[in-house]
């Protein structure tokens, strides 16, 4: 009975090392070209002029475009990127 639960415990202690062993570490290379591929995609934004810089999972976003929910949609798009840890938003507005 003891062997089974010693057992038992130590699959599941296995297991969960194994789960946190798999973690995926993120680039901030990686984060840029997330974030650039969000931002391309989206009708809104049409994210091709914009340049996105990322240091340590702090993304900053420049370039400009021509309506203010634009800006803020880039910004929204780029917090929901894994791995961001905040967004530095630079973009201006055409004239």
């Amino acid at each position: 009975m003891k062997y089974k639960l010693c057992v038992s415990l130590l699959i599941g202690f296995l297991f969960a090392v194994a789960c946190l062993g798999k973690q995926e570490v993120l680039t901030d290379d990686t984060i840029a070209d997330q974030v650039m591929i969000k931002l391309a995609n989206d009708d809104r934004v049409k994210g091709g002029a914009l340049k996105v810089d990322v240091k340590q999972g702090v993304v900053t976003l420049a370039g400009a475009v021509e309506e203010p929910r634009q800006k803020e949609r880039a910004e929204k798009l780029a917090k929901k990127v894994k791995g961001v840890k905040q967004v530095i938003n630079n973009i201006t507005f055409r004239k």
